[in-house]
């Protein structure tokens, strides 16, 4: 994953309103976000996989970011 990318994640996330974020299931959110994020840039089937994997592997993190606002 590209510094740029994993960038965009970021910003994405703090762009997204809190309570939604804290409202989705596990796969809801993870999927919201990776959908978000494809239409902000054209993603390849291997890209989409890596997103996917390191969102679940930073929920936990996502959750508080969101609790903190």
């Amino acid at each position: 994953m590209t510094p740029l990318l994993l960038r965009q994640l970021w910003t994405l996330v703090e762009a997204t309103q809190a309570q939604l974020l804290l409202s989705l299931d596990d796969n809801s959110l993870v999927q919201f976000l990776s959908d978000q994020l494809c239409g902000q840039r054209s993603l390849n089937h291997q890209e989409s996989d890596t997103i996917s994997t390191y969102l679940y592997s930073r929920l936990t993190l996502i959750r508080d970011i969101a609790q903190e606002r």
